[in-house]
Formats: C-alpha cells, structure tokens, sequence
C-alpha cells in the first residue's frame, strides 16, 4: 500500500493551516460584528444589552437576547453583520489597491539610488558652505538666499530635501519635449539668477522668454535679440560680430560659427568646407581690421577680384594671410568658384537686410557690449528659429562672445565672477553651436561662468559635435540631468551601467525526502534597467553628480511655487504682445475672414 511522503504531507499541513487562518479572519470580526449588531438591535426594540459574547452572539442569538422577536435577531445578528463585513472588506481592498498605486507612481522610491547623505555637497549647508568660499561678496553674510548659494535642480524623491548645483559646476541637460526643461529648470534658474543672465531659444511665446521676461526686467536691462523675428521684438540694440574678429583667431572662431551652423560635424573636415571657411575667415579679419561692417564681406565674395581686403590685410601687417587670399582668388576659376560659392552659402543670411540690421551700426540704437554685459545683472535672450543657417551662426556668435568676455572678466577680477553668470543654452544643438562648447566645459565653473547645456537627445548633440566632442562634453559636465523620454537604447543602455548595480536577496525553497528547506543567496541586479530610464515619468529626473551616487529628483516647475499667478499674469501679458506684433506685421487679409466665416 502506497504510502504518501514528508514532502506531500508538509505540503497538505500547509494548505490547511491557510484555509484555518482564513476562516479565523472571516469569522472572528463577523462574531464581534453580531454581538455589536444584536445589542443595538436590542436597545433600539426595548431589550437589554447582553454580557460581552461574541461566539454566542454568533451562533445563539436567541440565548443573548430572548426578548427580541426573530425577524429582529435575523436582521440585527446575521444581515447586518455580514453586510456590515462585506463592506469594510470592500473599502479595505480599495484603499490598499490606490495606496499600492500610488507608491507604484512616480514616488516610488527606488531601492539603490541616491540617499540625502549620498550627496550631501548638493545638500543646502554643504552648498552654502561652498558658496562663502566661493562668493567673496558673500563671506560675511550672515545668512545667505538660497538663490545665491546655487541652481536648484529639484527635491531628493519622496523628500524635502533640496538639490542645487553649485556655481562651480557646468551641467548637460538631456530631456525630450514636455519634459519640464523649460519649466523645471530653464526658467526657475533664470529667475532666481543672482547675475547676468544669458538664454538661447528657438521659441519666445509661452516660453522661457515670456516667462521670466518682466521679473528680470526688475533686476536689470533686457537685451532681446530676435533676427528673424520669433518674438517680433523692436530692435532696441545692435551688435558687432566683428569686434573680437581683429584677430586671426578672432576671425576664424567667427567663421567657424558660419561653418557648424551650415554643415554637420561629420561634414566639417571636407575640402570644400574647410576652404569656403578659411576664405571668409580672412574676408572677415579684413573687414574687422578696417572697422567696416560685416555685411561689406558679402560684396567682397560677389567680387572675388575686388583687390579691397588684400590692401586691407596687407597695410595691417597681415602679409601671409593676404597671400593666402591672393593665391585663392588667383588660381583654377572652377576651384575658386567653388570656394567662394560655399562661403556665400555659409554667410547668407547677411543678405537679409532685416537680419544684417541686428549686426551692424545702427542710429540711435544702443550697441550690445559683451564686455559692459558681464558686469550687470542684465539678461540677454538670443532668438533664432531651428535650421537658421546663416542666423543661428550669429546666435553662436553671440553667445560666444559673452562667455568669452566673461572668462576676460573673470581673469581681470582674481579668477571668478562675483556674481556669477548664468548662461542656459537651450536647443543648443539647433541654435547655438559653438564648436568648441566641449572644451570651453573644462574650465568655465571655475570662472564663474555656468553653463547648462540643455539637449533632447544624446544623439542631438553627437550630430553637432561628433562623437568624441559629445563624449568630452558629457565627461566634463559636473552636473548630468535626465529627464523623462529618453528613447535612445544604447544611451538608456550606457546611463543603466553608470547608475549601478545593487544587491538582491534571493530567497529558494526545495524539498527532499527530510522536508522542506529554505535558502537565502544575494545577487546583482541593476539599479534601474534600461526600460525603467526610458519609462521615468514625467516630473521626476536622474542627476548624476560627479564623484557620487545617481539621486531620483522630483522636478520643482515654476508655476508651484509662490508668485506664480504674478509671473503667469506677466507671461500671458508678454505672449499677447508678441501676438499683437505679430498681426501688425502680417495683418489677416479678407480672405481669411472670409475663410473663418
């Protein structure tokens, strides 16, 4: 006769022992339930209240209370308490099912990341600390505003702890559109500068431009320059791209800001690139050497006999380059053509008469000066629209030329400025590329020059500055944020190895002839697989931190903080003005009226 074994009789004590729990669990609370149930019964019918005996209220109720007709105890000692059960079962399952959906959201936290001690130099005293040493202006000061200490990135998840960056540190900012990089990060770093500001954009209405436009207005002047006209603001200011061109190296940055804005990094190496810049390069310094305007180099490459800029070049002292120029327009027609043909193309947006009028001397409009900017608290907001060309090329001039007056600035004042400034490069990858942005990365904290590079790929940046400009730019940046909608796999992918591994208990049960045994053995597991960084929701961000552990943020958009409703009211105010601008310009001829009838 077959006879059973440990193993199924361990397994049936098991099963038994759950069906025994369970039953406790239904009918313990269902007694107690009848006893209460029954003695308000009672007390509302005129009888008495019975001695504390839930058992018995559940199984003889007519022994504890007697008196009471049974219609009665069959409502008060078995419906009500069973429907009484049922719904407190009901609202429990539904309570324990939103409380596990919310901590299964965007608070969840995640076992393995950043801690408040793990990052404690991005914690408010460390950060105030730093800055005394780093602010001279601050030294003394017995208590310092947050908003001069550093850059709030956000909260630690799930706490109240606040992260900020220092004004030492150069930051990446990789998020997708709708992200919160405007809102989180761009727009309450520029409001809570303590310095000038500097913000790149391809948008105005509805955006980082409107948003903090009226509130910096309050701490210093706005310069907006806005070429092809997003924001459809007045020139109210000029700019010369040829004052830092005097130069050899001066002109060749400014050519090479015509070149990255015209073709892709991949591209930049070819002969025909490389030699169309060098030829603007050079028509560039002859026009800055004689204080010409910029838009005299257009008319010096529809000519390329004119003898003008070799003349120039030659009485400055600039032999070697003039020969340069000479060989160029002397030698095969078909090269030469070629050349000049590919700086036209690099450099014709200054064919544009309303884009050529922002860089170039203008009566009774007051000169932008990089130098007299970098010691104000003013804010300039560079505009150019995505695939500008020849536009954004003066964008990147710009803004080159700002950062590079700071770093001037900085030298001139013992190594740092005091305040610092705040340069966020949003849509870089579109509107500002600055060749060399990856190796400026290397020493701009330590001027006091903070740049946030915001781009919504990896991808987007490797596209401008290759791969191995990209790679140095990430490696260089003290502060990485990602945001949500990282679809790239390989980057999402590369962020999951940083970010780490963590140890798992594993716990095992088997069975054998002697019973049941139960071990426990720890594993690797990533932090955060590659899906969990593509599925990070919206609101929340990574930030790796060089030299610490990566930290979960909850972003802190601007419009959850106090005064939003008067900054909301100045940006619906701002957006409605470009509106207005916009319709004076190109008015609604009758036949869209007719149209929208």
């Amino acid at each position: 006769m077959p006879q059973s074994s440990p193993s199924s009789s361990s397994t049936g004590y098991d099963l038994a022992f759950k069906v025994l729990m369970g039953a406790l669990a239904i009918v313990v609370p269902l007694a107690h339930l009848a006893w209460l149930s029954g003695n308000l019964t009672a007390h509302l019918t005129g009888g008495t209240w019975a001695p504390y005996q839930p058992t018995a209220a559940l199984l003889h109720p007519d022994q504890l209370w007697p008196d009471a007709g049974k219609t009665a105890l069959l409502i008060g000692a078995r419906i009500v308490p069973v429907a009484a059960l049922l719904t407190l079962g009901t609202t429990g399952s539904l309570l324990w099912a939103r409380h596990k959906n919310r901590s299964g959201g965007r608070k969840k936290k995640i076992t393995g990341m950043a801690k408040a001690r793990d990052i404690e130099p991005l914690m408010t005293k460390a950060i105030t600390d730093k800055a005394r040493s780093l602010r001279p202006s601050l030294k003394d000061a017995k208590r310092i505003a947050p908003a001069d200490t550093g850059i709030l990135l956000g909260n630690l998840q799930g706490t109240r702890h606040e992260v900020r960056m220092g004004y030492e540190d150069v930051a990446v900012a990789i998020m997708a559109p709708r992200s919160g990089k405007t809102t989180s990060l761009a727009i309450p770093s520029i409001l809570n500068a303590p310095g000038p500001v500097l913000l790149t954009s391809n948008k105005a209405a509805n955006d980082a431009y409107t948003a903090t436009l009226n509130a910096r207005a309050a701490t210093g002047r706005t310069w907006s320059m806005d070429p092809q006209q997003i924001a459809h603001a007045k020139r109210e200011m000029w700019w010369n791209p040829l004052a830092d061109a005097k130069t050899l190296d001066g002109a060749n940055r400014l050519a090479g800001h015509f070149l990255a804005a015209s073709v892709d990094a991949s591209q930049q190496g070819d002969f025909w690139s490389k030699a169309g810049s060098n030829i603007l390069s050079q028509l560039l310094l002859a026009a800055a050497l004689d204080d010409r305007p910029i838009t005299d180099v257009m008319q010096w490459l529809a000519f390329p006999a004119d003898r003008t800029p070799l003349d120039i070049l030659r009485d400055h002292g600039h032999a070697a380059v003039a020969a340069q120029l000479k060989g160029t327009v002397e030698g095969p027609p078909e090269t030469r053509d070629g050349i000049y043909e590919t700086a036209r193309q690099y450099a014709a947006a200054l064919l544009n008469s309303e884009i050529a009028a922002w860089v170039t001397p203008q009566k009774d409009i007051e000169e932008f000066k990089p130098r007299d900017f970098v010691t104000s608290r003013d804010t300039l907001y560079l505009l150019s629209k995505d695939g500008g060309g020849g536009a954004s090329a003066l964008i990147a001039a710009c803004a080159d030329s700002v950062m590079r007056a700071a770093t001037a600035q900085a030298e001139r004042a013992g190594g740092r400025l005091d305040p610092p400034m705040l340069a966020i490069l949003d849509e870089a990858a579109n509107v500002c590329k600055i060749s060399d942005l990856p190796d400026l990365y290397s020493h701009l904290g330590s001027r006091g020059i903070i740049p946030i590079t915001i781009l919504q790929s990896y991808r987007q940046g490797q596209k401008v500055w290759g791969d191995a400009g990209m790679d140095a730019m990430w490696s260089a940046s003290t502060i990485k944020v990602i945001g949500s909608g990282i679809d790239d796999p390989d980057f999402a992918d590369k962020l999951s190895r940083l970010i780490g591994d963590h140890d798992v208990e594993t716990t095992s049960t088997s069975h054998s002839e002697s019973g049941k045994s139960t071990s426990i053995s720890m594993r690797q597991e990533r932090i955060l697989p590659a899906d969990a960084i593509r599925a990070l929701p919206k609101g929340t961000a990574l930030c790796l931190a060089t030299g610490m552990r990566a930290a979960m943020l909850d972003l802190r958009p601007w419009y959850l903080d106090p005064g939003a409703a008067e900054l909301t009211a100045a940006s619906a105010r701002a957006s409605t003005a470009i509106t207005d601008r916009a319709l004076a310009k190109h008015p609604p001829q009758q036949a869209d009226y007719d149209t929208a009838a």
